[in-house]
């Protein structure tokens, strides 16, 4: 089930927070700070757009996977529990994106 890895995936990433950060990229990332990982995150948007660009499927593979991967750092970091954006995916769905679009407004 793809919601396993990203719950595994997920338990790593809260490891690594405590790691020496010579021990691994996603230690290091965090002891960077904010400011790296967002800069990760834009690159790796930056390169998903220019695969689905180019048309190759695979690269888009592989590049949305490196930018859901980044993503899960920032929310790791930023103490945000990755579950709440599901939730809120699930809070979406059958929702038209304009009537979501416009609920944001009125809140």
């Amino acid at each position: 089930m793809p919601d396993d890895i990203l719950r595994q995936l997920v338990k790593v990433l809260e490891q690594r927070k405590q790691a020496d950060p010579d021990s691994s990229y996603v230690a290091g990332l965090y002891h960077q700070g904010l400011d790296s990982i967002l800069k990760k995150v834009g690159e790796e948007a930056t390169e998903t757009v220019i695969a689905a660009k180019g048309g190759d499927a695979d690269e888009l593979v592989y590049e949305t996977a490196d930018l859901w991967f980044h993503t899960l750092v920032l929310l790791v970091h930023q103490g945000v529990d990755p579950d709440r954006v599901l939730n809120e995916l699930e809070r979406r769905f059958g929702l038209s994106g304009l009537e979501e679009k416009a609920a944001r407004k009125d809140s």
